[in-house]
């Protein structure tokens, strides 16, 4: 299958998170981290969910455990998207229309560029719907 042909998902910070720590919606985002194993999916993560799981972790747990997270998202079969020039004017104009944080926009924008599917259990993004694709976890 054709890169460009291939379905993709973008997965939130939210989604992250459920994911490591076996919340609610973590099998799915497994069973899409197997397909992106498989080569049959795409799966992009915004530069910027690092940071936020990096300092959530840090909030709620210590340094190793931040660290260890981070280490194990990169180890995913999934594209971690940096910024870049698009990407920050994709961002800029979702946060100028929308009241979302930043990392959401950017989270967004990603989903945007690429046309893919955010999954994520953040309510914020019920607001851009149906300008971004989503498939919504059970929120908490």
């Amino acid at each position: 299958m054709a890169e460009d042909k291939k379905e993709v998902f973008i997965l939130d910070t939210s989604a992250l998170l459920a994911y490591i720590e076996d919340e609610d919606g973590a099998g799915y985002v497994d069973d899409l981290l197997i397909r992106a194993e498989r080569n049959e999916i795409a799966i992009y993560i915004a530069f910027v969910s690092l940071a936020e799981v990096m300092y959530i972790t840090l909030q709620e747990k210590n340094e190793d455990t931040a660290q260890a997270r981070v280490d194990l998202i990169k180890s995913l079969s999934c594209t971690i998207e940096e910024s870049s020039e698009s990407l920050n004017f994709t961002a800029a104009r979702l946060k100028a229309k929308n009241r979302i944080s930043l990392a959401d926009a950017y989270i967004a924008a990603l989903c945007q560029e690429h046309n893919g599917i955010l999954v994520h259990k953040d309510p914020e993004f019920d607001k851009l719907f149906p300008a971004i694709n989503q498939h919504k976890l059970p929120y908490k």
